[in-house]
């Protein structure tokens, strides 16, 4: 009876555990979705700026004036750096799901510990209360007259 009733005591910190697992859980997809969207962009711009050199190729073959080269190679300066800050974004987003995973980790590894004990005081009651029972068995079974077949 006393670890049913230590398994009973336990079930608010469970569902808290199990809760705070959950929110955890939520953190991580939303920090992963970050995460692939920061990479989806960071590759938009890197083909953006392959199809923009490949420009060079084809115009260069024509000729080009001082103004569009000039030109050119401003926007392309402004393409490696939106590259490189895309990057550091993509560096920072995954910095927070690292963090994320590990709270995730955390909790879930918490809510599984709780659960064992709390399935390991249930086993015990249950075996507390089959002894129980057994000795009651044991006790009637005593009591009842004998009959002696010859």
């Amino acid at each position: 009876m006393a670890s049913d009733n230590r398994a009973s005591r336990l079930a608010p910190v469970v569902d808290m555990a199990e809760k705070t697992e959950k929110a955890a859980a939520q953190r991580l997809g939303h920090f992963q979705g970050q995460v692939n969207l920061a990479n989806s962009k960071l590759g938009d711009l890197e083909n953006f700026r392959g199809e923009y050199q490949a420009q060079w190729v084809d115009r260069g073959s024509q000729g080009v004036t001082g103004q569009w080269l000039r030109n050119y190679q401003y926007f392309l300066g402004q393409l490696e750096t939106a590259v490189g800050q895309q990057r550091q974004s993509l560096v920072w987003h995954q910095n927070n799901l690292d963090k994320a995973r590990e709270t995730w980790q955390q909790a879930y590894a918490r809510v599984e510990g709780l659960r064992k004990l709390v399935q390991r005081y249930a086993d015990e009651a249950r075996q507390l209360e089959d002894k129980r029972e057994q000795k009651l068995m044991d006790e009637l079974s005593q009591r009842l007259p004998r009959k002696d077949v010859y």
